[in-house]
């Protein structure tokens, strides 16, 4: 098919279709001339071999790209492991650490087309453009080999000129998709099997594009705000081999708005021997020139036109009119302040295992991107397809775009070195002018030798370019240096550390609002955009597997429901994501407002919205693979938190008692589109019916843009009859968040009651047991014994990232789940799930593996395990024992009382309900069992 520009001088071929297609998976393509054959096979461009089932099947012999981190003893392998063994089988192929394609293939395939090239097009440039193909690309024209580029973020093109004839051509492609030489890592997400998945293809454009000898190349533009206008670098093409002269004609419009503005156009002459020239241009935009930002994504289309005698050409591009840039330890954009609140792309797209190319299938990413209160994306080790670009810059979103490496011997004198430098070239090349590409650092998480003086040169070398279009650092995590633009690092910014395991401040320290990260940045000079923010895991929504339907498998899934399923608990699966589900909540809301507290900081990058489907399978979340809800959280109520403008409370504790003041500061973190003038913010603490106890305002303001803005402080006495739950609510301008507190009485009431409390089955409580008497068993922490529980690392948070990738960083566990209307919990206030008055409880337990009583007991409140082992926790139980009953509790319910308030509260509830006529458990425990729990 023919398709031509208005002017008809670039004319193209689509060469999408049918393809002749051929695996070499011994290699003897090259050396048996393949590219002279006919190949044997068809497939269909664009696409992949998995999507069209080409490939070999995947199975247990499948070498992947990518590695699974997680330790096995000497000639043990993952499918040994006993928590995986039991459900896989010969018949379905099933991997626990990523999603899957049905079949796999790593090496040489071949694709070959014949095309009929006009005669007219004898004596024009003709380019091959294949938009985004995976990985090296080896092109030959008829029998002749044109040549190899191994781009891997931006389109591969060819110049043809010289290899086509009128009439029937062949076309043939080697595509290679092995690591070789340039190793960019094969955990880069980019390349790896953990997300988008090592494919082999073609996606995208596949076209012959024909021009003239005289054409234009590449257009660079750079906005200068001072001077309305914008800098032009124009490369022409000569390939006429004589010199040439002519007229250089620019003018440019705004797209997408109903009001179009048009700027005068400017022409200028020319004059280009054989090769390639800069012509540099000085465009105005005129005095009503339209900036762009996350507000007003106000963008241009530049046209321009060369001409000279018969030749010319035309080049389109869009951009935006914006200067990003570091101020301090601010980042602005036009000059005013910006805060990042970002997530990442890990390249995760379940139904194809490939990016998509289309600007609508990004602007959906995007726009729930938005409805969460973002407006930024860091593409984790890989570069996205330009579509993406167009559909950031029309929606106003900030992107960190890398150079496609998660790199294991950065600096160390290999190909790959060279490799970034020309990637990051190619990328600023293709994408340099869309206003949304602001941040560059190499890649990810650099390691080797060498690492940090070859990145410090990589910054300089950008540096110096003097092409400030977007900020520059060395690489997302590290290092930290001076030269850095901004830094991009996980060590002390966030909540959760990498191996922190349960000395978090999340875990560790009682809960709190009033901290902040600003002792990681005081010293820094430049801003800090929090690296890898949250990580924090729900259960697996199995409903989710029907929306597999695609390329990409989720036999992981599978292998989690059969384990669930055979440890008796698959009925419990939608209440499992429910109660992680509101724990995960609870944990990105701290991590993202301890970042907006925090002083010097410029943003955050949460990992992640949506799943990470492979490294081990990070359910981190609250979105699917799919960018779809799960359904325990809105948008509206995540923007509570996370949105332009966020109030903020400074909690020095979250449980008071009936004699203290519930007291806080005030402050607000705004980047909207406007100042705020005049606002009274607003206040009132409502109980769990939602009735106004307290209520008030705060002084008169006018809000500027930056965070730490104070506003105020509340102290207030509540009184109440009873433990309570209540919530604050801060309005400011509409903006509303909220926080949880608790009330317990000061003193508790006496409860007349024959129960005896005991830490251990001693002889006195089985005697009582054995007369029919009460026992409340409440379990000092670590004295149980492994494989009963005492294995299990209990913990407040959800699981960090997930314990199959980690080797079992802690905590193990996922929070609670209760029925909050049973009796035992009537005078312990609660919902079904985990929140802050269960911190005590969870740093003082243990967890009961109930799987081997002879009965099964529906437990007062389970522990939702790590959906690799999904052992059935119990963290509180009753039960009949020989002629009396039983509570037991793992958490200890003895120790230092008077500065647990929640641990006497919920001592006082359980003896209350001990004490009455409810407390009857029916199901049979025996005294064996109880004893079998405990380490000898």
């Amino acid at each position: 098919m023919l398709m031509s520009c208005a002017n008809r001088k670039r004319v193209e071929i689509d060469l999408s279709g049918d393809w002749k297609f051929q695996i070499d998976r011994m290699d003897q393509g090259f050396n048996e001339k393949w590219y002279k054959q006919e190949l044997s096979d068809t497939i269909i461009l664009p696409g992949s071999m998995p999507e069209q089932n080409k490939g070999i099947p995947v199975g247990y012999n499948t070498k992947f790209t990518g590695n699974i981190w997680r330790e096995y003893p000497a000639s043990k392998y993952w499918y040994d492991d006993e928590n995986y063994k039991p459900y896989l089988s010969d018949d379905k192929f099933r991997f626990p650490f990523w999603l899957v394609s049905d079949y796999h293939y790593v090496g040489a395939a071949w694709y070959q087309k014949k095309v009929t090239i006009p005669k007219d097009w004898n004596g024009k440039k003709v380019e091959l453009y294949l938009e985004r193909p995976h990985w090296e690309t080896k092109v030959w024209v008829n029998d002749t080999y044109v040549g190899v580029n191994n781009a891997l973020g931006v389109p591969h093109i060819y110049d043809l000129s010289e290899y086509l004839n009128p009439g029937d051509n062949a076309i043939t492609i080697c595509i290679d998709n092995r690591v070789k030489d340039v190793n960019v890592g094969i955990d880069a997400h980019s390349i790896s099997d953990n997300t988008q998945s090592n494919w082999n293809g073609i996606i995208g454009d596949i076209k012959l594009l024909q021009k003239d000898m005289l054409f234009i190349s590449n257009v660079q533009i750079f906005p200068d705000l001072e001077n309305k206008m914008a800098r032009l670098e124009i490369e022409i093409g000569n390939d006429t081999e004589s010199p040439m002269y002519g007229e250089i004609k620019v003018s440019a419009s705004s797209i997408y708005t109903e009001e179009v503005h048009s700027v005068d156009a400017v022409s200028t002459t020319f004059n280009s021997d054989a090769g390639t020239k800069i012509i540099e241009l000085e465009y105005p935009m005129g005095e009503d020139v339209r900036l762009w930002d996350e507000f007003h994504p106000n963008m241009y289309q530049l046209k321009v036109e060369l001409t000279s005698n018969e030749l010319g050409d035309v080049w389109t591009g869009n951009f935006g009119m914006r200067e990003f840039r570091n101020v301090g330890k601010s980042l602005e954009n036009n000059g005013r302040p910006v805060y990042l609140r970002g997530t990442l792309d890990c390249a995760v797209f379940p139904k194809t295992g490939y990016p998509p190319t289309d600007r609508k299938s990004w602007e959906r990413i995007l726009n729930v991107c938005k409805a969460h209160g973002l407006n930024h994306i860091r593409f984790h080790s890989w570069c996205p397809p330009k579509a993406a670009f167009d559909a950031a810059d029309k929606l106003g979103f900030y992107y960190q775009v890398e150079a496609s490496a998660w790199a294991v011997n950065l600096g160390d004198s290999t190909a790959l070195d060279q490799w970034i430098y020309d990637e990051s070239e190619r990328m600023v090349s293709e994408y340099g002018n869309h206003p949304s590409f602001c941040l560059m650092p190499y890649g990810n998480e650099p390691h080797g030798k060498n690492h940090k003086a070859y990145l410090i040169d990589f910054v300089k070398y950008w540096k110096a370019k003097g092409d400030k279009r977007r900020i520059y650092t060395t690489g997302a995590g590290w290092p930290l240096i001076p030269e850095n633009d901004f830094h991009n690092t996980h060590r002390g910014t966030r909540i959760q550390g990498w191996n922190q395991n349960l000395e978090s401040v999340i875990n560790k320290e009682a809960p709190r609002s009033d901290y902040d990260f600003e002792k990681t940045v005081a010293n820094l000079k430049a801003p800090m955009i929090a690296h890898e923010t949250g990580q924090w895991c729900v259960y697996p929504n199995f409903k989710e597997m029907e929306k597999y339907d695609g390329v990409m498998k989720a036999t992981n899934f599978e292998i989690f429901q059969k384990s669930l399923e055979a440890h008796g608990m698959l009925h419990l699966t939608d209440d499992f994501v429910k109660a992680s589900g509101m724990l995960q909540v609870l944990c990105y809301k701290a991590d993202i407002e301890a970042a907006l507290r925090t002083k010097g900081f410029s943003g955050f990058q949460l990992l992640d919205l949506s799943d990470f489907s492979g490294q081990g399978t990070a359910i981190v979340g609250i979105l699917d693979a799919f960018y779809e809800e799960k359904g325990y959280v809105t948008p509206a109520e995540f923007r509570q938190f996370c949105d332009v403008t966020v109030p903020l409370a400074r909690f020095k504790k979250m449980i008071f008692t009936s004699d203290e003041k519930v007291a806080c500061d005030i402050e607000i973190a705004h980047y909207g589109e406007k100042e705020l003038k005049g606002v009274e913010p607003a206040w009132k603490i409502v109980d769990a019916d939602g009735n106004t106890v307290k209520e008030g305002t705060l002084d008169k303001t006018d809000i500027s843009f930056g965070h730490n803005i104070q506003l105020g402080s509340i102290s207030e006495t509540i009184e109440i009859s009873e433990a309570s739950e209540f919530q604050l609510q801060v309005d400011v301008a509409g903006f509303v968040n909220t926080w949880d507190i608790w009330i317990y009485p000061a003193e508790l009431p006496k409860v007349e009651s024959d129960v005896m409390v005991v830490s251990t089955l001693n002889q006195k409580a089985l005697a009582t047991l054995e007369n029919g008497g009460k026992v409340l068993l409440t379990v000092k922490k670590g004295s149980i014994k492994e494989g009963k529980g005492g294995e299990v690392a209990v913990g407040f948070s959800s699981i960090f990232w997930n314990t199959a990738w980690t080797n079992y960083q802690k905590p193990h566990t996922l929070g609670i789940l209760c029925n909050p209307e049973h009796p035992a919990l009537a005078d312990f206030p609660t919902e079904y799930y985990s929140n802050w008055q269960w911190w005590d409880a969870m740093s003082h337990s243990n967890a009961f593996n109930i799987e081997g009583f002879e009965n099964t007991t529906e437990p007062i409140v389970r522990i939702i395990d790590d959906w690799v082992t999904n052992k059935p926790l119990a963290l509180i139980f009753e039960a009949k024992v020989g002629n009396g009953k039983l509570i037991m509790t793992g958490v200890d319910l003895q120790s230092d009382l008077d500065n647990r308030p929640e641990a006497r509260q919920m001592l006082y509830s359980f003896k209350k309900y001990m004490s009455g006529e409810y407390f009857n458990p029916t199901t049979e425990i025996g005294v064996a069992e109880i004893e079998g729990l405990f380490q000898k």
